[in-house]
């Protein structure tokens, strides 16, 4: 019989095939670069194949490598799965949550959930990781976090999806914009418009982007900004014309401080949702976190009648 795969092994292994760094790997799980390379060398013998290619300074996994990843990261997702379940038995009425999510999650959304939670679980450790999407879904596949907080985006086949609500996005002005007056975006304005958009990297960017690529309409001046709070505040005292949904922007468009108008004939929206790795099994504080999200998203869909005050047909003329 051959020998059963250990652990420290598939660690290294996991850690290298991620990162393509002996170096970075090495880092990740607290050896040296040299512990590591041994271990991968041990590895490959025990399986008796090539695990990885070595291609310049990086390393690249083989088709062997491609497959035994699929069973590894399983089998330690398991195992950390099965560390956590012992832990919580061993402090009982005891847990923790570690959730992912943006800053505009944590700013609106968080702190409504987070209170209602916490009457439920007194007693349990809660952590919130902030940070932009793609991000949010490395810590899920590094199972640093439990849950994340985000946007539905195509493509994430390891990662189940929970809906939430969606929303749309629209322009932002001023009352005393050109735009605001009116209650409707120009299309010839758009090339010489100064618009501020939220950090350009971002997947709402790249929605943004294609939507007005589709419409055919080219976007000129742009300034970027990785807070929504800086956008609203920017664009209330008449710089350009923003682009949030009007639920970041609720009270002050309900105060009049800030106009929404359609981006044009159609609408752009999104889906926010849970995301948490696909076949994992939620705990009981996890579920009532996400039951919590889905009430405080009723209260969003509320707030987005009240603020959503332009007339559909108003659109990009």
């Amino acid at each position: 019989m051959k020998p059963i795969l250990d652990s420290r092994q598939l660690m290294a292994f996991e850690a290298l095939a991620r990162s393509g760094s002996f170096t970075k790997a090495a880092r990740e799980i607290f050896l040296t670069q040299s512990a590591v390379s041994h271990a991968i060398k041990a590895l490959e013998r025990e399986m008796g194949v090539r695990l990885f290619d070595r291609v310049g300074k990086r390393a690249q996994l083989t088709q062997a490598g491609e497959e035994l990843l699929l069973h590894a990261s399983r089998i330690l997702r398991e195992m950390r799965d099965a560390r956590s379940a012992i832990d919580e038995m061993q402090n009982w009425g005891y847990s923790r949550l570690r959730v992912g999510a943006s800053t505009t999650a944590c700013q609106h959304i968080l702190p409504t959930v987070l209170r209602e939670f916490k009457q439920s679980f007194p007693q349990c450790s809660i952590r919130i990781e902030p940070g932009d999407q793609s991000r949010q879904f490395e810590l899920l596949r590094a199972s640093q976090i439990d849950l994340a907080l985000t946007l539905q985006t195509p493509g994430q086949t390891d990662l189940n999806f929970v809906p939430l609500f969606d929303d749309e996005l629209r322009f932002v002005v001023s009352p005393l914009h050109p735009w605001g007056r009116l209650g409707r975006a120009l299309r010839e304005d758009l090339p010489t418009e100064l618009l501020v958009l939220y950090n350009t990297g971002s997947y709402t960017s790249r929605l943004v982007t294609e939507y007005f690529r589709r419409q055919d309409t080219t976007l000129g001046n742009f300034i970027e900004l990785g807070s929504m709070e800086a956008i609203k505040e920017l664009v209330k005292v008449g710089i350009g014309a923003g682009i949030l949904a009007p639920w970041i922007a609720q009270r002050e468009l309900l105060d009049g401080s800030l106009v929404s108008v359609p981006l044009g004939r159609s609408r752009l929206k999104r889906t926010w949702g849970i995301c948490h790795l696909k076949g994992r099994r939620l705990t009981l504080a996890e579920e009532t976190f996400t039951g919590l999200c889905h009430a405080v998203a009723e209260t969003i869909h509320q707030t987005v009648d009240e603020v959503a005050d332009a007339p559909a047909e108003q659109a990009l003329a």
